[in-house]
């Protein structure tokens, strides 16, 4: 049953050949096959060996479906480090002989115990004393488990680091949530196990498949098949589909055939007929027998956690619908209650989020390394947790990593909680005849490709009508970042006579909503509940059910949304007919683990943080900070509600004595195109980011529509930027890019206005092509209509010519004065002066952070006194303008007059001209933008 443990076989796979700094030998190694038994099973190994022995040893077991080579490239890693390691394939596996125990402590956990006898003879390694190799254990999910065995089996391990492993089997693939979670503060007795729990027949339908296969024989001397060529004899086994032996029905292809009265070699492939037994009872009918429980209770690591005492990091993931968040907390407090060193990390992959990546892999590296060697610093007991929010403009979701002083909970301070109250009134939720339509939360190993998908995820989390109950909260006045376990408690009745006296199964989770109704279910996590036997006379009961835990920023704006329902597709469900009563119960709240953290850039950990105490007052003061810091953002000056831009006496200084902007004062109205001009360090880039909010001004302030700029401000939505690349899907089209984009900024879809913003950038059909066939043109112009989407007040824009040939430049400077004609404002930096000339209406000059010139465009041109005429006479002009005062100087040059008028006005020399009988064509300045830039940067001197 518990072959679905086979999601560890997508976990550390190898990457490629590097060229090595060690030496590897192969062995079959021979090991009892069971207690007291003559027989043996032979395990195919491999051992790398470092330049430099002995050493200490690193036993690195694979994930399920899985063999030795699944794991090659961390035995590279690790042994790059000095370690020997030694990689296998597990009995029932590749080329080992013998049959699958599920990590059964008379099987795999005494195979690992002779594999360090094995160890301990080998003269590479590093003893303690004889026969005792100094040894840690590290391996995923299957591997896991076998680490936390072996080390509550055999006191010769040194140190352990499983890798998104479980605790409880029974609580992991039939859970019951009206009981426990993560973060709850309750620390739970070792082998406390779920006997009514609700079978997980996604997974293990999909996954069964991967130990079945022709049975093998066990004994040495027998030739074992290559890797390969049976099922699941390697990482690349195919999960999802899958087919049982003879006479086995596997959940999700019902049977009306009564499970085989005997257990056939055929039906249990490479499982131990126990296994296979059991596999075959839960399968039947969803539940679990005493002799099903008891094997799971066996080869369990919540059997031995009492006994585990050496250091352990717990590393698992976020996105795991096999095996959740609890799983790892279970271990956590039951080994922390035994006396052992814990360090937990939720990183942001799992059997459904991805293998851990070389930073994480680097993290456990340093683990085992000062545990085995003393070596680098003490990563002590602490906490760090992974946060992924929004898109990048790659695709790729940002995640940022927090770090806490110690597992919350663990100590004498309870787990920080929040109350979000729910609304909403009693509600009656059916079961259709069958069971079907079922609810979708998620598809077992395929979730990641949907999780970060505004676009796809409500097609993969579906609630029937009619089938469930539904609560929510207000929109959130600030984000609320939920960390752990959420508990709410429910009353729950029969609503009919067909209900009465029966259990109730029930699934139960907790959806993100954003402002215009897209629901996002974190972590694809449900919380299934069975409650045995409601009261035949309708009375409701309370149960308290405790959601999986999860890490999940819910934003300003978005509200939660608990929903009950009565079917999912990834559990098996019962198929009569039935209807609950479902209303909330006590005071509404959902209680919500909030566990503050240190935002780190480098690995976990580079130093001992502060104690969790000082982490709270800290994150008091934030709170703090951050209200008054929302109060300030809100006040409003009347006097400029109604201007996109004003900033004064604006200054940036850094440590050091560098000054990037000083008293920087001017005004931007609206219709105005403003441009941002200023040879390279003159303060624009700095300026644009305090403009957006992204750092914070030393001095001075910047007003926009009256609001003063803060980070996080709320006027900052009246802003449109583009100051960086696009980044573009180019595999969708520029209006699919759009809607993408928007829906990440979690607004209503109606502000959008697209359309608008389409026909302003002038992209025509040309938006329903895929981005890939742009030019480059186009993907400024669109890049353009993504920051002109929901029309924003004050567009900012950083460069936008970029890479543009003359005549899309031509079309972009369109594009930019259109806008401005709806009455908005432009801000455009830029270093094409020519450009700026023509596009904008105003200008603002810079020169080492100070402003030194600013007004229009024509203003600065004509301020040097040089004017250019086209006259009838050129000859006649000139003598009358060398007549008038103040004029320097007047020539011909290409038939045009040229003079230097000094203080003399434009407009009274042409009406010299005029009154001398010359025909005055055209009048104008005759300084370009760029003349008038160099002189008024000191890099340039008057044209003479």
């Amino acid at each position: 049953m518990a072959a679905v443990l086979t999601a560890g076989a997508l976990v550390w796979s190898d990457d490629g050949d590097t060229q090595p700094n060690y030496t590897t030998h192969e062995a079959i190694i021979d090991v009892v096959a069971s207690p007291g038994s003559e027989e043996r099973v032979q395990l195919d190994a491999t051992v790398y060996v470092p330049n430099e022995t002995p050493a200490p040893a690193v036993l690195l077991p694979h994930g399920f479906g899985g063999d030795k080579n699944s794991v090659s490239r961390e035995a590279r890693e690790l042994t790059d480090r000095g370690f020997v390691v030694m990689t296998y394939t597990a009995r029932g596996f590749g080329r080992s002989t013998g049959t699958i125990a599920l990590n059964d402590p008379d099987y795999e956990v005494a195979d690992a115990s002779q594999l360090i006898d094995y160890l301990a003879d080998q003269p590479e390694v590093l003893l303690d004393e004889d026969g005792d190799p100094r040894v840690g254990v590290t391996g995923a999910s299957y591997g896991g488990a076998l680490a936390l065995l072996l080390a509550g089996h055999d006191d010769r391990v040194d140190v352990i680091a499983p890798v998104m492993t479980y605790n409880d089997l029974a609580q992991a693939l039939l859970p019951n949530d009206g009981t426990r979670g993560p973060i709850d503060d309750a620390t739970p007795a070792p082998g406390s196990f779920a006997e009514a729990g609700v079978f997980k027949q996604a997974w293990a339908g999909s996954l069964f498949s991967a130990g079945l296969g022709p049975a093998r024989p066990d004994g040495p001397g027998v030739e074992a098949p290559e890797p390969g060529d049976e099922p699941g004899g390697n990482e690349d086994a195919t999960v999802g589909t899958g087919t049982a032996g003879a006479g086995m029905s596997v959940p999700g292809q019902r049977s009306s055939a009564s499970p085989p009265a005997t257990i056939t070699a055929n039906a249990c492939g490479r499982f131990a007929e126990q296994v296979c037994a059991a596999y075959i009872d839960v399968a039947t009918d969803g539940v679990a027998s005493e002799e099903t429980l008891e094997l799971l209770r066996r080869v369990s690591p919540a059997s031995v956690t009492q006994h585990i005492t050496v250091p352990t990091m717990l590393v698992q993931g976020v996105s795991d619908t096999l095996f959740g968040l609890a799983q790892a907390d279970a271990n956590a407090r039951q080994i922390a209650e035994a006396g052992g060193e814990v360090s937990v990390i939720w990183y942001t992959g799992g059997h459904d989020g991805g293998v851990p990546g070389p930073q994480l892999r680097s993290t456990i590296g340093d683990f085992l390394e000062y545990h085995l060697t003393g070596e680098g610093e003490d990563p002590g007991t602490g906490f760090a947790y992974d946060v992924q929010g929004a898109l990048r403009t790659n695709g790729t979701p940002s995640v940022r990593t927090l770090e806490a002083g110690t597992y919350p909970g663990l100590g004498a301070d309870p787990t920080p909680r929040e109350h979000v109250t729910l609304h909403g009134p009693e509600q009656v939720a059916q079961r259709p005849p069958g069971a079907t339509p079922a609810a979708v939360s998620g598809i077992p190993g395929l979730n990641r490709v949907f999780a970060n998908s505004s676009r796809f995820s409500g097609l993969f989390t579906m609630d029937p009508p009619g089938q469930s109950a539904t609560f929510a909260s207000a929109p959130m006045d600030s984000q609320l970042l939920i960390t752990g376990a959420p508990t709410v408690t429910l009353n729950v009745a029969a609503a009919n006579d067909a209900t009465r006296g029966r259990d109730a199964v029930l699934f139960v989770k907790l959806y993100d909503v954003s402002p215009n109704g897209t629901r996002t279910l974190p972590g694809n996590a449900v919380a299934p509940v069975r409650i045995p036997s409601l009261p035949a006379d309708g009375t409701p009961v309370q149960v308290t059910v405790t959601l999986p835990g999860i890490v999940r920023p819910v934003e300003a704006g978005h509200s939660l949304q608990l929903a009950v329902a009565t079917t999912d597709q990834a559990y098996a469900t019962p198929t009569e007919p039935a209807a609950y009563r479902i209303s909330l119960a006590g005071d509404s709240a959902l209680s919500v683990p909030v566990v503050p953290g240190t935002t780190v850039t480098s690995g976990w950990p580079t130093a001992q943080l502060l104690g969790i105490a000082g982490v709270l007052v800290a994150a008091a003061l934030v709170v703090v900070f951050a209200a008054l810091r929302r109060r300030n953002s809100h006040e409003v000056d009347p006097e400029l509600v109604d201007t996109p831009l004003v900033i004064r006496n604006l200054t940036k200084s850094y440590p050091g004595g560098l000054t990037a902007v000083k008293d920087l004062s001017f005004r931007v109205e609206r219709g105005q195109v403003l441009g941002l001009l200023g040879p390279n360090g003159a303060g624009k880039t700095t300026t644009l980011r305090m403009l957006m909010g992204l750092i914070r001004p030393t001095g001075g302030e910047i007003m926009v529509f009256g609001h003063r700029i803060t980070p996080g401000a709320p006027v900052l939505s009246r802003i449109g930027s583009f100051v960086e690349g696009s980044g573009f899907l180019p595999h969708l089209s520029g209006a699919d890019n759009l809607r993408l984009y928007w829906a990440t900024t979690g607004r209503p879809v109606e502000q959008a206005h697209v359309e608008e913003a389409l026909e302003i950038a002038g992209l025509g059909d040309a938006i329903h092509r895929k981005v890939r066939t742009y030019s480059q043109g186009m993907r400024q112009r669109l890049a353009i209509a993504q920051a002109m989407l929901g029309l924003p007040d004050l567009l900012v824009l950083d460069e936008p010519t970029n890479g543009l040939d003359p005549p899309q430049i031509h079309q972009m400077r369109e594009v930019l004065r259109r806008y401005a004609d709806t009455g908005r404002t432009v801000l455009v930096s830029s270093h094409l002066l020519s450009e700026v000339e023509q596009t904008c209406t105003h200008v603002v000059v810079m020169q080492r952070g100070s402003l030194v010139a600013a007004g229009e465009v024509g203003e600065i041109v004509s301020a040097g006194g040089e004017a250019t005429f086209r006259v009838d006479d050129p000859d006649s002009a000139v003598k009358v303008l060398r007549e008038l005062d103040g004029v320097a100087r007047a020539d011909v040059e290409d038939g045009l007059v040229h003079a230097d008028l000094g203080g003399t006005p434009r407009s009274e020399a042409v009406a010299a001209l005029v009154r001398a009988g010359v025909a005055v064509e055209q009048a104008g300045p005759r300084r370009r933008l760029e003349d008038a830039f160099l002189q008024l940067v000191g890099e340039g001197e008057p044209k003479r």
